[in-house]
Formats: C-alpha cells, sequence, structure tokens
C-alpha cells in the first residue's frame, strides 16, 4: 500500500523540482516520488555491490584478474 510523506523545500529547490516535472510530463509530486524511489533503489543496489566486493572480491580477482588488461576465462 502506498504511504504519503509531507516533506518542505525552499522555494529555489520547489521550482527547480517543478521544471523537472514539467520537462517529464509529470506533475511535481509525481516526480518526486519516482526520484525518490529511483534513489532508494539505486542505493540499495550500490550497498549490494560493496558487500558483494567485500565478501567475494579477492576471490573474483583471483580468479579473473582485475584491471582492463585481465582476460576472464
Amino acid at each position: 500500500m502506498a504511504k504519503e510523506i509531507r516533506i518542505k523545500v525552499d522555494d529555489e529547490t520547489f521550482e527547480e523540482l517543478r521544471r523537472r516535472a514539467a520537462d517529464d510530463h509529470e506533475e511535481p509530486d509525481q516526480y518526486a516520488s519516482r526520484r525518490l524511489t529511483d534513489d532508494l533503489a539505486r542505493t540499495r543496489f550500490l550497498e549490494g555491490a560493496k558487500a558483494f566486493v567485500e565478501e567475494h572480491g579477492q576471490a573474483f580477482a583471483d580468479r579473473f584478474g582485475t584491471g582492463p588488461s585481465s582476460h576472464a576465462a
């Protein structure tokens, strides 16, 4: 179920939000919701990638090498 949150932003931030929403043919609240959701998804992805590297990074590097000169086999 969708939840509602209310936040206060300064006039300059709101105008930027309004302009960007208009560029994407969305209402400001829809645009803000989509951007927040996308940002949180990106954050979860990056946290997962970091956890993978911390847990498996050395084994991956040992197997496949590092950098552009390495060759996956």
